[in-house]
């Protein structure tokens, strides 16, 4: 890619590492499905100006669900009370295994070794988490972002089933449907006076980190991102996402006092060795078999 490809990747995939800190301190002010809500309610905004992309209106309210209310609903209620920022940006990856596995069972898609080699990996890693829960990570903070990312892995098939569609629209366009279940599942599980509390008392930070969810993360992080897919082969891409975590971590360490212990360091080496094996070794066949008929 051109240096100035390059530097728009990475600065998608920064925006998207270090936002889990922006989340946790939306988190501090707000009720956390409600904090989702308003979030996609902002980013359904442009789709007062923007055409509606062709596709189904199943397909718009399955994505808009599913990424809304279940990954990102599930992410927020986990992110407030039982796991960290860091863990959360990590335990998160594990939904392109989740991706693999449904592809594998409801599209017929064939399972490659080095897919598994790369899912035993990484799973290992997620095995060391689960063996030194404390107050970072819970188990049940751990099982709310295994979820979230089981509903993000659904997500990714609903898109895989699209063919041809501007993305950006169509992420826009899907938060519409985001909205109603959000604010039903806040109003019966953190009910109308938390709430209304939390809106009467969210201070500055809180306002511009919901902001930021919608234009950092939606306009620009999946418009970027798209843009960047749409003009390079996918493997060039996509193994950028990898430093998603690894900003994470870091700025998770840095401004919220983070620890980093042996065990934290050890198993996110694991998960993203994974990930790396996944997602990396195709683009190194390729590249291999294009050099070997010029040997």
């Amino acid at each position: 890619m051109p240096t100035t490809h390059l530097l728009l990747a990475f600065s998608v995939v920064f925006v998207w590492g270090t936002n889990f800190v922006v989340i946790r301190w939306g988190l501090d002010g707000l009720p956390p499905f409600l904090m989702v809500a308003l979030r996609m309610a902002l980013s359904a905004l442009p789709a007062l100006f923007l055409p509606r992309p062709t596709a189904p209106w199943r397909k718009l309210a399955a994505f808009g669900v599913l990424l809304g209310a279940g990954q990102f609903g599930l992410l927020y209620l986990a992110m407030r009370h039982d796991i960290s920022p860091g863990m959360a940006s990590l335990v998160l990856q594990s939904q392109v295994f989740f991706t693999i596995g449904l592809s594998l069972l409801l599209m017929g898609e064939r399972v490659r070794g080095y897919q598994v080699a790369g899912l035993l990996l990484a799973l290992a890693g997620l095995g060391l988490i689960a063996a030194n829960v404390d107050a970072t990570v819970t188990l049940l903070g751990m099982a709310l972002v295994l979820t979230a990312a089981f509903f993000w892995a659904c997500a990714n098939l609903v898109v895989k089933s699209l063919g041809p569609v501007n993305m950006l629209h169509f992420t826009i366009w899907s938060s519409l449907f985001a909205v109603p279940p959000l604010l039903a599942i806040s109003l019966w599980v953190e009910g109308p006076q938390a709430m209304l509390s939390g809106l009467q008392h969210a201070n500055a930070r809180v306002w511009a980190s919901v902001v930021w969810q919608a234009l950092g993360n939606t306009l620009f992080g999946y418009g970027a991102w798209n843009w960047l897919l749409s003009r390079h082969p996918a493997a060039t891409v996509t193994p950028w996402a990898l430093l998603v975590p690894v900003f994470g971590i870091g700025t998770s360490a840095i401004t919220l006092g983070e620890a980093l212990p042996a065990w934290k360091l050890g198993a996110a080496a694991l998960v993203l060795g994974g990930l790396a094996i996944i997602v990396c070794w195709p683009l190194l066949q390729r590249r291999s078999a294009a050099v070997r008929p010029g040997s």
